[in-house]
């Protein structure tokens, strides 16, 4: 089945922009979670077991700070220069 563009109105076009957008937005939150939890897990859960102690927990807590923190500057410089 072939949809054109052509045939929608103003106000569909721009309702079906609004929901890629909102797609691409959530596609993207969704692996900048995963990659954030399988790195941070990674480097501060050395011998995993039943629960993390509380070094894990604060490792793991300041490297999903540091790494929402790059996140965001890579983000508002891609931003700046498109």
């Amino acid at each position: 089945m072939e949809m054109s563009l052509d045939n929608l109105s103003s106000a569909q076009k721009d309702e079906l922009m609004t929901s890629v957008k909102q797609q691409i937005a959530l596609a993207n939150a969704q692996e900048l979670l995963t990659k954030m939890t399988e790195k941070c897990f990674k480097k501060c859960v050395g011998k995993p077991g039943q629960e993390l102690d509380s070094s894990e927990q604060k490792c793991i807590a300041m490297c999903m700070d540091r790494f929402m923190d790059s996140w965001n500057l890579v983000s508002r410089t891609y931003t700046q220069r498109i």
